[in-house]
């Protein structure tokens, strides 16, 4: 509850600052131009943006023989997205839910858990695709610095570990738990400076790593197929671009394909390696300022990052926790 409202201090402390008196007439004029009927569109590509990363979870599954209708699993990956968003453990809420709604649903937890860890990996390298675009049309304009530079690598470094450790999990289950072992070893001691017991089990860390093992030994086609999760994940960052391409529009503001690339790019960029879920509070600052950077007038960078922000995040939060609140009082499904 106090992370939470630290992270909504830190957004309408953003929304103060870009309402400043300076600026409200134009906010005001900007404002008066905006269509309702591009918000609603760009609602439902939102919309459709659940349903095609459902699609993605789904074509992962199927690589390990799990066979689920993408209706489920959109309904999963947005409460995953909500628990992700309360509780932020770097991804691990998420991989924890869906592994329980196997276990609800009759399939191997090792198998979903491997899935929904992929699903973190795939997603991140899929969005390395449009990132290198986004830096590319930053270095034709002379507008790349050192913090895009910095970020980038530190997003290539998370994906390289998450690809590293289920490799490591694919060839050697022994292996893999042994530097999970390691790792909760060395967390526990930092911890052990503020409390007795430890926080986390080795014991567990050794199950979990013959879990990843067994999951990735029901891999039913060659890893070629990969490229069939990625090339969904693309197809989802293009989504989340038709949605910016709906915020400039509903405030008439001009817009070029690189503006539309290299916006969404940084956006994206430092919501992934902000220290906030989702980065919150966090894009609501950076974003008007790439697009100011990438001739977007100031006061229109901030109207469109606050309906972007209401439809890529807010909207997706509110589904989330719809979601979540159905999963866990609906009856367990049969066992397949």
């Amino acid at each position: 509850m106090k992370k939470s409202f630290v992270f909504v201090v830190l957004f309408l402390g953003v929304v103060v600052a870009a309402f400043s008196f300076s600026e409200l007439e134009t906010i005001l004029l900007t404002l008066r131009k905006a269509h309702l009927s591009l918000f609603l569109l760009a609602l439902i590509v939102q919309s459709a943006w659940f349903i095609s990363s459902g699609r993605m979870y789904q074509s992962i599954f199927h690589l390990l023989g799990v066979h689920e209708d993408v209706f489920t699993l959109s309904r999963i990956a947005a409460a995953a997205n909500f628990v992700n968003v309360v509780a932020p453990t770097a991804g691990a809420g998420g991989v924890a839910l869906f592994a329980t709604e196997a276990h609800r649903r009759g399939h191997p937890t090792g198998k979903v858990t491997v899935a929904a860890a992929l699903f973190l990996l795939l997603d991140q390298a899929a969005f390395l695709v449009i990132l290198s675009l986004g830096l590319i049309v930053l270095v034709r304009r002379n507008d790349l610095n050192t913090g895009e530079i910095t970020a980038s690598l530190f997003l290539f470094a998370i994906a390289i570990t998450y690809g590293s450790v289920l490799y490591i999990g694919y060839r050697s289950a022994e292996k893999l738990g042994d530097i999970l072992a390691k790792f909760a070893r060395a967390i526990n001691r930092v911890v052990r400076f503020f409390r007795r017991e430890n926080y986390l089990s080795e014991e567990r860390a050794h199950a979990f790593a013959h879990e990843i093992a067994d999951g990735f030994s029901g891999l039913t086609e060659k890893p070629i197929s990969l490229v069939r999760p990625v090339l969904w994940g693309i197809f989802d960052k293009g989504l989340l671009m038709l949605i910016l391409i709906c915020c400039f529009l509903a405030f008439e503001v001009p817009f070029s394909t690189g503006t539309i690339i290299a916006g969404f790019s940084l956006a994206y960029l430092f919501l992934i390696v902000s220290p906030t879920p989702s980065g919150i509070g966090i894009v609501e600052g950076i974003m008007p300022i790439a697009l100011t950077s990438l001739n977007v007038n100031w006061s229109q960078a901030v109207v469109i990052t606050l309906l972007y922000r209401a439809v890529t995040f807010w909207f997706p939060l509110g589904v989330g926790a719809w979601a979540f609140r159905g999963l866990h009082t609906e009856r367990p499904d049969p066992l397949d």
